[in-house]
């Protein structure tokens, strides 16, 4: 139990260096820092899944556009949906 607690710290702390970064520069160049090429693919696909899927694209159908596993959807998917509702307020935001 103490790891999970401890890894929740570390989430926080990692989510509160990303808070304080002010620009579109500044985020791209930690994440280039930070992770690794196949990485920032990752993530930038399932930003991209999360956007069709707002457009009401089937999951065949964004499969097809973006060669993301329908397994990879489906996640996006479920916390897209979730009550946390992470992609939810970035896609708000970036709307504004």
């Amino acid at each position: 139990m103490k790891k999970q607690s401890n890894e929740n710290v570390k989430l926080k702390d990692f989510a509160d260096a990303l808070a304080r970064l002010k620009t579109t520069n500044e985020v791209t160049s930690f994440l280039r820092d930070i992770c690794t090429p196949n990485e920032i693919q990752s993530i930038v696909d399932r930003w991209e899944v999360a956007g069709l899927l707002t457009k009401n694209f089937s999951y065949r159908q964004i499969q097809n556009k973006t060669g993301v596993s329908v397994t990879t959807i489906g996640r996006v998917a479920r916390y897209l949906n979730s009550p946390d509702g992470g992609y939810q307020i970035a896609m708000k935001r970036v709307n504004e």
